[in-house]
């Protein structure tokens, strides 16, 4: 009985630290990453740091058009945001 709730908990705590996931897509379909980020910062965004995740997500740290500290997370192919986080 306790290895089955040892279990449970351990499953259901993995899921908590899962990787944002944007796309499954062949990456020959994604946007160029230096298009891609010539377009937000002409959007008004400041870009400390760039990469993409194990989730295939083009992820941003840096400041949005408001000056707000952010970190986005974009699906690579239709360049629309998946997650925003606001840092202080």
């Amino acid at each position: 009985m306790r290895i089955l709730i040892a279990l449970t908990l351990l499953i259901g705590s993995s899921s908590a630290f899962a990787a944002t996931e944007c796309t499954k897509a062949d990456k020959s379909t994604w946007q160029d990453q230096e298009k891609f980020q010539a377009q937000l910062k002409e959007q008004g965004y400041k870009i400390n740091k760039f990469k993409v995740t194990k989730g295939n997500c083009y992820e941003i740290y840096g400041f949005d058009k408001e000056g707000r500290k952010v970190e986005i997370y974009h699906d690579p192919v239709t360049g629309k945001a998946v997650k925003t986080e606001y840092h202080k």
